[in-house]
C-alpha cells in the first residue's frame, strides 16, 4: 500500500499543478497539440503547400493576430498595470509609431534592418516564454529550482534561439555580418555540421536536465515544463528557418492566448465588483484581442498604403513593429514580483475551468 501511495505521489508530482484541466494545459500551453500537428505534417507532406489562401489567412488572424494584440489588451486590463508602467502603457506606443513611420520613409535603408531585428528577436522571445512558463509551472508544482538548475534550464530553453541566431538567413549572425566573413567555404561547412549536430544535442539535453532536477531538488520538475522546451525546439529544428518562423509563431500564439486568458479570468473573478462568470471573461478577452489584432494587422498597413507608402513595405514593417512592441510589453507584464497580481495567480490553488 505504501508503494502504491508513493507511486501516486510521484505521478501527481510529474503531472504538476496546472491552471486549468491537465488536458487543456498540456495540449495548448505545454504544446502537445503542436507536436501532434507537426507529426501530421511530417506524415502528410503534401498538406503543407495546400495551407494557403483565405482559409490560412483566417487561421493566422484567429491565432497570430489575436495573440500579438493580447499582450496589449492584458497591459490595459491587468489591475494596476497602467499606473505601475506609464512608459510602457502610453509612451511606448507613440515611440513605436514614430519609429515605424521613420522606417517607412527610409524603407530601402532602415526597413531591412528593422525587419532583421524582429526576425532575430522572435526566436529569443519564444525561447524565453518557454523558459518562463517552465519555471512558473515548476514553482507552482512545488519544484523550487535552485540557481544552478534554473541556469541549466535557461540554457536548454535557449538552444533553439542559438540555432536560429547562427543559421537563419538575413537575421541573427548573418545580419550582423556586414563584412561578409561568413560567406566562405570553411564557414559554410561549419554551419552545415552545426545544423546536423545541434538538434540532437538540444533534445538530449532535456532528459538529462530532467534527471538532474529530479536528483537535486525536493520534487521533480513537472513534465509540462519539459514539454514546453521540447515543443518550442521542434519547430526550429525540424523546419527550414522561414517555415519555422511561421509555425512557431502560430503555436506560440495558441500557447500565449491560453495562458494570458487564464490570468485575465483569474484577475476578473477575484474582483469584488465582478458580476460575470468565467465564460464571459474568456469570450470578452479573446474578442477584444481579435478585434485589436484585425486593426493592427489589416487596418494599420492599409492606412500607410492610403497615404502613399508601398504595399509590401507597409505590411512587412507593420508586422515587424507589432512584434517588437509585443516583445517589449511582454517583458514587463509577466513579471512575478511578490506584490504583483501574477505572483498571486501562480500561487493560487484555484483552477480555471475552460
Amino acid at each position: 500500500m505504501l508503494q502504491d501511495q508513493d507511486e501516486r505521489q510521484i505521478a501527481t508530482a510529474l503531472v504538476g499543478r496546472t491552471f486549468g484541466h491537465p488536458v487543456f494545459d498540456y495540449l495548448l500551453i505545454g504544446g502537445a497539440f503542436s507536436l501532434l500537428f507537426l507529426g501530421y505534417l511530417v506524415w502528410n507532406p503534401l498538406e503543407m503547400p495546400r495551407m494557403r489562401g483565405a482559409d490560412f489567412a483566417i487561421f493566422i488572424l484567429l491565432s497570430n493576430s489575436a495573440h500579438f494584440a493580447a499582450s496589449t489588451v492584458r497591459l490595459y486590463t491587468k489591475p494596476g498595470a497602467r499606473k505601475a508602467m506609464p512608459g510602457v502603457s502610453f509612451v511606448l506606443p507613440a515611440v513605436m509609431i514614430a519609429l515605424l513611420t521613420l522606417c517607412m520613409f527610409r524603407a530601402d535603408s532602415l526597413g531591412p534592418q528593422f525587419r532583421a531585428l524582429y526576425l532575430t528577436w522572435s526566436p529569443y522571445h519564444y525561447a524565453a516564454q518557454a523558459y518562463g512558463l517552465a519555471v512558473m509551472y515548476s514553482y507552482r508544482s512545488g519544484c523550487l529550482l535552485g540557481a544552478t538548475n534554473k541556469r541549466l534550464l535557461w540554457w536548454a530553453a535557449m538552444l533553439p534561439f542559438f540555432y536560429s541566431f547562427l543559421l537563419a538567413p538575413r537575421a541573427g549572425l548573418h545580419w550582423l555580418d556586414v563584412a561578409g566573413w561568413l560567406n566562405n567555404p570553411t564557414a559554410n561547412q561549419f554551419f552545415l555540421q552545426l545544423q546536423d549536430i545541434m538538434p540532437w544535442f538540444a533534445f538530449a539535453a532535456i532528459p538529462l536536465l530532467f534527471w538532474q532536477i529530479w536528483r537535486t531538488e525536493s520534487r521533480p520538475m513537472p513534465l509540462i515544463s519539459a514539454l514546453m522546451i521540447i515543443s518550442n525546439g521542434f519547430w526550429w529544428f525540424i523546419f527550414p528557418p522561414l517555415q519555422a518562423f511561421v509555425w512557431a509563431t502560430i503555436f506560440h500564439g495558441v500557447q500565449y492566448l491560453a495562458i494570458v486568458i487564464i490570468f485575465h479570468v483569474k484577475d476578473r473573478m477575484s474582483q469584488p465588483e465582478n458580476r460575470h462568470g468565467q465564460a464571459y471573461h474568456v469570450v470578452w478577452f479573446y474578442a477584444a484581442s481579435l478585434a485589436l489584432g484585425a486593426v493592427l494587422f489589416h487596418v494599420l498597413p492599409r492606412g500607410y498604403i492610403a497615404v502613399g507608402f508601398r504595399p509590401v513595405e507597409s505590411m512587412m514593417l507593420v508586422v515587424a513593429a507589432i512584434n517588437i512592441h509585443h516583445f517589449i510589453v511582454d517583458a514587463f507584464i509577466w513579471r512575478l514580483k511578490k506584490t504583483d497580481n501574477n505572483r498571486a495567480i501562480v500561487d493560487s490553488g484555484v483552477a480555471v475551468t475552460i
